[in-house]
């Protein structure tokens, strides 16, 4: 068994944020003839980078299966390594993203990430605590977008020990776009003046409306950051998903509010606008929660950066129009 594989193979010096970035290539290697034994006997006074499992490499360097280490020590020793290995997962190259190898560790339940060169000769791995820094990391950097926040920081330690004028240009564009927003939902208020002054009681419902529509496209923007980044699930049918889980809440509250507003206020009519507002403002705020960030997405953009404050305007003035849509026809 030879213990480590070579770290160059004639590959480029690696970027940040991908596989090769992560490398470690002191990791257990055996030919497919090798016994269980021999591979057993040959760890002993060595030391590994990683040691999560043995790597069965063919005399090309090819990998052709994986020997978990927890599997290794409960074989009998005569077996070859090709009688007992596993399949090897699909091919990670040097140029991989970091956060879709991390993804992947976790879909094929892999310890450590084997990787390959462009010749598909195998160089390493991408050891279990690379793993876990780097969801840590991606999962701050989403947070940080998704809320507006522009930070090149990719630790919460360094966003917290930033300068305030350097926090003031990481938050201040998008939330320029939601001072915009905020001005043409006035806008949209303003126009609808004559509804308020003949039923001020349309305008009690107008912060609640607004705020569940927020809530469901804010949940639906998380599910499609993870879609962009793990694509396990067709767009078509993740949109249909969520545009019918989006009508179901808001159906469900629609029919929650009903009943209060119609003996509270004592207008059926006002809590049937009010019901129904909620229905297609919460399927409405589901496809802009999706769909928003896939535009980002297929501009170029990180689907995180502006998906909060952007979508959540979007998402605002269209419910005002919905809601007033309704008064409009159902009140009056």
């Amino acid at each position: 068994m030879n213990e480590t594989a070579p770290s160059a193979l004639g590959e480029a010096a690696p970027r940040a944020e991908t596989a090769g970035r992560h490398l470690v290539d002191r990791v257990p290697i055996g030919g497919p003839d090798d016994s269980v034994a021999m591979v057993r006997e040959g760890l002993v006074g060595r030391n590994f980078d990683a040691l999560e499992a043995v790597y069965v490499l063919d005399g090309q360097r090819r990998l052709q299966g994986i020997v978990r280490l927890v599997d290794l020590f409960a074989l009998p020793g005569e077996k070859r390594l090709d009688e007992v290995m596993e399949a090897p997962p699909p091919p990670t190259r040097v140029s991989d993203d970091q956060e879709h190898i991390a993804l992947r560790a976790i879909r094929h339940r892999l310890g450590a990430v084997p990787v390959l060169n462009t010749a598909g000769q195998f160089l390493g791995v991408v050891p279990p605590l690379a793993l876990i820094e780097v969801l840590r990391r991606e999962h701050v950097e989403d947070l940080h977008r998704l809320t507006g926040i522009l930070a090149a920081n990719h630790l919460v330690e360094e966003s917290m020990r930033a300068s305030p004028g350097r926090r003031l240009l990481d938050r201040l564009p998008w939330l320029l776009v939601g001072l915009l927003g905020s001005m043409l939902a006035t806008l949209v208020m303003a126009s609808f003046e004559h509804v308020l002054q003949a039923q001020v009681a349309v305008a009690f419902f107008v912060p609640a409306i607004v705020y569940l529509a927020d809530a469901i496209g804010t949940q639906t923007e998380a599910i499609a950051v993870r879609y962009l980044s793990m694509r396990h699930v067709p767009l078509g049918e993740l949109l249909l998903g969520e545009l019918l889980a989006g009508l179901l809440i808001g159906l469900s509250l629609g029919l929650l509010v009903f009943p209060a507003v119609a003996l509270g206020f004592g207008n059926p009519r006002l809590a049937l606008a009010v019901s129904l507002a909620i229905v297609f403002a919460g399927g409405c705020a589901a496809s802009i929660g999706l769909v928003f960030p896939w535009l980002l997405s297929r501009a170029g953009w990180d689907p995180a950066f502006g998906s909060g404050p952007a979508a959540t305007i979007i998402q605002d003035v269209l419910s005002l129009l919905i809601y007033f849509a309704m008064v409009v026809a159902l009140v009056r």
